[in-house]
């Protein structure tokens, strides 16, 4: 498919989820070629009317030059005109070229010559030798609606089997936000200034995505445990997905297969791979098969990144810079953390289990601090919050993800540091949000 073609399915996304019927285009779109019966079939498979119609747009921009064209005679002769004139809107007008006529070209046929047994031996000393004429090649020209489409390399997953989780429950399902900002002066760790912040646009961002949020503050670690035990025994038979949201102290601790813990109120700190296990198949079997999202706000040690230098075009305006208010949320572990003024603290690093359909989404790379404005919030649940606001309607959470990692390794904390996200991913499937109406 030309640019230009994909360009106008990726703007218009949002309202063709919304507003088309793919039940009316299968028949059309397998006549005319766009897909094959196992590509419908998978599409089909994808869940309800929106999740079909999301598929289709992703799998139609993998259809060849022709694909857009015959997308929107299809969307004509169902009288979804209203659709048609969106995408036709500023294109220039389709021509469809008829599909040239192969021609077919028959191999010569040489007849085979019959000799009586007189005649073998002067057959043997005068005989020439034949040779074979030219078989003129029978292999098919490709037809234009598929043309451009490139073979897939084997071994490779194609794209076409990768199917959306159902996310069509309303509500879509329970997230559990803990939220440490006092600490008892005992723990030594110190007050979380801004995490409120962070808390407050993550409740009303995942009531915006249709989930039922649950807000905990200020926990121990006992605590901690008892509300993701009571998540765990909870019944989510009738929901599709499962969110914890932790904002915390964090630290690095020895581990058997995961770093990471995140800090109660009390300085008793909880592994991060103790607090996914809660979540996973074995655990808690009304999830299983269902993706399980874990957010964590908090440092993974108490390295501070300097950053390397780069060229000026991966340089973009950083969104910190030399402000006091910058923070962190870890605590030092070893002689290793620079001396930096008391307003500066880190966030938690977080680890993940084996099982499958979890991803877990660190605001730092692991072994090093996770910041905070003390104004603003964290870097990470700042952008985090704006790119689910700006892109849940059209993107899936992994592309989501990848956005944020960008923007915030774009920000310098007094200048100097910087911040790494990341996520580990285990979800064997695309997650979308539901979109707002």
């Amino acid at each position: 498919m030309e640019e230009r073609h994909k360009k106008i399915l990726q703007r218009n996304r949002t309202n063709l989820v919304r507003d088309l019927d793919p039940s009316k285009l299968y028949d059309g779109l397998l006549e005319k070629g766009v897909f094959t019966q196992d590509m419908i079939d998978e599409i089909k498979s994808a869940g309800i009317r929106r999740d079909q119609a999301r598929q289709l747009v992703i799998d139609l921009e993998t259809r060849g030059s022709r694909a857009f064209p015959l997308f929107l005679e299809c969307l004509q002769e169902t009288g979804q005109h209203s659709l048609a004139e969106l995408l036709q809107d500023g294109a220039p007008p389709i021509q469809l070229q008829p599909a040239t006529p192969t021609q077919v070209v028959r191999p010569v046929l040489q007849p085979i010559p019959v000799s009586s047994p007189m005649d073998v031996d002067k057959r043997i000393k005068d005989e020439v030798p034949l040779y074979p004429v030219p078989r003129p090649t029978t292999t098919p020209s490709p037809s234009p609606e598929r043309e451009h489409i490139r073979p897939r390399p084997q071994g490779r997953p194609r794209r076409d089997s990768i199917q959306c989780y159902k996310m069509d429950a309303s509500p879509c399902g329970h997230c559990l936000i803990i939220n440490n900002v006092e600490f008892e002066s005992r723990s030594d760790l110190s007050n979380r200034k801004g995490s409120n912040i962070d808390c407050d646009k993550l409740e009303s961002r995942f009531k915006a995505l249709n989930f039922i949020v649950e807000v905990k503050t200020n926990l121990k670690q006992r605590q901690i445990k008892h509300e993701l035990s009571a998540l765990c025994k909870m019944d989510h038979s009738q929901y599709d997905c499962c969110v914890v949201i932790m904002l915390s102290h964090g630290t690095e601790v020895s581990h058997s297969r995961f770093p990471g813990a995140v800090y109660g109120v009390d300085g008793l700190h909880v592994p991060v791979q103790n607090i996914t296990n809660y979540l996973n198949g074995k655990n808690c079997p009304s999830l299983q098969g269902k993706p399980k999202l874990f957010f964590i706000q908090a440092c993974g040690g108490g390295e501070k990144d300097t950053g390397f230098e780069v060229s000026p075009d991966e340089v973009q305006p950083s969104i910190g810079g030399a402000d006091a208010d910058d923070q962190t949320d870890a605590i030092p572990m070893s002689s290793s953390s620079d001396s930096l003024s008391m307003s500066d603290e880190p966030d938690a690093r977080a680890t993940l289990p084996t099982p499958s359909d979890i991803l877990v989404s660190y605001s730092t790379f692991p072994g090093y601090v996770s910041w905070r404005d003390t104004q603003a919030g964290s870097w990470y649940v700042e952008i985090l919050d704006r790119i689910l606001e700006e892109n849940a309607a059209t993107d899936d959470l992994g592309t989501m993800l990848m956005m944020v990692n960008h923007e915030v390794s774009q920000n310098s904390a007094k200048g100097i540091y910087k911040q790494m996200p990341g996520s580990f991913n285990f979800l064997r499937k695309l997650l979308y949000f539901q979109s707002q109406a």
